[in-house]
């Protein structure tokens, strides 16, 4: 059996792009899985996205500005909101979910159905100040196809964006020649049942925590395992994610700033003089310098005129203080907490995934240098303490708004750190990697498989219903034992590359893209140890550590 999954997920990585298809279609399958399985609007402020992408899609970038009344954390106050024109069935969706979000227990077959009107009125969306580009990718099939099937069409959208750079990240983390399935680890800890979620609903935030792993996953590839044959590649990605993290949510600029830092604290020596010798990090310097200035452009033009009632007890202090006793429930909000954050992850889920995130976490900073143990516990601080600083400083105007997932872009960069340095430090004999890591993806994907049936569970009966909803009050279409059966078998499918073998050292790659095994004649290097210069001199000097690449057949 292991020998059978060992073989396959080789043949899966017999080419970079074989590897990115076959990750394409099932992050794709897992995304669309949860598009088809979600009601509409049932995900946080979904149908202002709707209302944005429909309105940017007939060329709507602004709008006129519209003050609401709303209750947000239990703080009244007056929102500046963007209305557009768009037909008056787009009116309904704001409150096309209030019969059962926030209430766990009622199935959503209480939601009405949505109206068919094409009258064309104004309709207000809170999201009308986020960068268009997004919206443009997302709303275009609301112009061909009306109704609830635009607008899964439009969910689709959004799950084939996360999807192209989910598996750029896989592809990022196959490159390794030593310790990949342990960087392939990295990746599948780092997409986490929040993150799919949010990658089959029409929200930036899905797109945003998936080029954040792109980002993480190429920028730590580049700085602590040199190859300047992937290099351009590997810059290509970095450039991309960025791009779309800058651009995507106001704060993908600081998260992009965040694995730049942490980035360079675990570059490995002489890297980053060769990486500034190259002409594509230059040009990807400054078309990212571009997006930069056109994204801080965009949010200085668009500015939030809401009024927020802040109660006067509301001091930074005092938010400071409420913000950091939250952080249990941030974690498990960038883990699991579905539907309008009234629908948490089972507890298998999260005891599986902080299990494996403190196995990870602890073995990178037994074996990693000094240097290394310091970037993981600053990282560990920074997941507490940003939120504080950033709910603290800006309470007093806006309230108690903070969520986890707000943070998931920068803190996927954790797993990913503490599975490279692990990549690059953990002896190649005596320790049982691939134990581990098929123990850990095999745990993963039944973690993931249960939050989808518990979430799609709780829409079909209720959190309090029957175990099996056979009696379902609401169904997705096709049924929900359809989409149980395809999201389980594609989230263990998707794990499977984690148990391909180490690439061999020395190996080149060949034009196609496949690798040709040859016969370590002791002039490879190692990735991941050593340096860009030894790479290039085609020296092995790994002092430090002594060791060498195993040389193992990839069939």
């Amino acid at each position: 059996m292991i020998s059978a999954l060992t073989r396959l997920a080789d043949w899966s990585a017999r080419t970079p792009k074989r590897l990115w298809a076959v990750s394409f279609v099932l992050f794709f399958t897992i995304a669309a899985s949860w598009s088809a399985a979600t009601p509409l609007g049932a995900s946080p402020d979904e149908h202002a996205h709707f209302i944005r992408a429909a309105a940017v899609a007939r060329g709507q970038i602004n709008g006129t500005e519209v003050m609401v009344p709303h209750v947000v954390g239990g703080i009244p106050g007056e929102f500046s909101e963007t209305g557009v024109r768009l037909p008056e069935w787009y009116k309904e969706l704001p409150k096309h979910h209030e019969c059962y979000a926030w209430h766990a227990g009622t199935p959503a077959s209480c939601a009405p159905a949505l109206g068919d009107s094409d009258t064309i009125v104004e309709v207000p969306t809170a999201a009308g100040r986020y960068h268009p580009a997004y919206y443009l990718l997302t709303g275009w099939p609301s112009l061909l196809v009306e109704g609830p099937s635009g607008l899964y069409l439009m969910r689709l959208m959004s799950a084939l964006l996360c999807s192209v750079l989910l598996a750029g990240a896989v592809v990022t983390a196959a490159e390794w020649r030593r310790g990949r399935s342990l960087a392939l680890l990295g990746v599948f800890t780092a997409a986490t049942p929040m993150l799919l979620f949010m990658a089959g609903m029409v929200n930036p935030s899905g797109g945003e925590i998936a080029a954040g792993i792109l980002v993480w996953t190429a920028l730590l590839s580049i700085l602590m395992s040199p190859d300047p044959q992937l290099l351009n590649r590997r810059l290509a990605r970095v450039g991309v994610g960025g791009l779309v993290l800058i651009n995507i949510r106001p704060l993908g600029l600081i998260w992009f700033a965040g694995a730049v830092f942490f980035g360079l604290l675990l570059a490995e020596r002489g890297v980053l003089r060769s990486v500034l010798r190259r002409k594509a990090m230059w040009v990807w310097t400054g078309l990212l310098g571009v997006a930069t200035a056109g994204a801080l452009l965009w949010a200085s033009s668009h500015p939030d005129n809401s009024v927020i009632k802040v109660p006067w007890w509301l001091t930074t202090t005092e938010a400071a203080r409420k913000t950091f006793g939250y952080t249990e429930m941030y974690v498990h909000q960038m883990l699991g907490y579905f539907g309008w954050l009234d629908t948490p992850a089972p507890a298998f889920t999260w005891y599986v995934w902080l299990a494996v995130l403190a196995v990870i976490t602890v073995l990178g900073l037994v074996y990693g240098r000094k240097r290394e143990a310091v970037a993981l516990i600053g990282m560990l601080v920074a997941i507490v303490v940003v939120p504080v600083a950033a709910q603290a400083s800006q309470a007093e105007k806006i309230g108690m708004v903070w969520q986890g997932r707000y943070l998931l872009p920068f803190a996927v960069g954790l797993p990913l750190m503490a599975v490279l340095i692990c990549a690059s430090r953990i002896p190649e004999k005596g320790f049982p990697t691939r134990r581990l890591v098929g123990f850990a993806v095999a745990g993963l994907a039944l973690a993931n498989a249960a939050a989808f049936f518990w979430v799609l569970r709780r829409f079909a009966v209720g959190i309090k219903g029957s175990w099996l909803p056979t009696g379902a009050h609401w169904a997705p279409p096709g049924g929900w034992v359809l989409w149980t059966g395809v999201y389980t078998v594609a989230a263990l499918a998707l794990v499977v590359p984690a148990l391909m073998r180490d690439r061999v050292a020395d190996e080149p790659e060949l034009p196609d893209g496949t690798h040709a095994a040859r016969t370590d004649t002791g002039t490879g290097t190692e990735a991941g140890t050593g340096t860009v210069a030894e790479a290039e001199s085609g020296t092995d000097t790994d002092t430090d550590t002594g060791r060498r690449a195993r040389v193992t057949p990839v069939h």
